[in-house]
């Protein structure tokens, strides 16, 4: 399980889980669910921007030179 199947079984998760426990405590669910949508839109922040699927790797990749591969007669 990668760290992005994690993310999308977190944002449903917390943005329920989150806006039903603060509607049980009595906050009402006008302000219950835009807070916990503050929370699914941190995780998706994260997702894309700290963590995002196109950073690149410290490891530089192998190069290939085709010049190298390329015989003089």
């Amino acid at each position: 399980m990668s760290y992005y199947d994690i993310i999308l079984g977190l944002i449903p998760l917390t943005l329920f889980g989150i806006s039903s426990l603060l509607w049980l405590t009595g906050v009402p669910v006008t302000m219950a669910v835009p807070a916990a949508a503050l929370v699914s839109v941190g995780l998706i922040g994260h997702a894309l921007f700290v963590n995002g699927p196109g950073k690149e790797s410290t490891t530089a990749p192998a190069s290939t030179n085709s010049s190298a591969s390329m015989t003089s007669d």
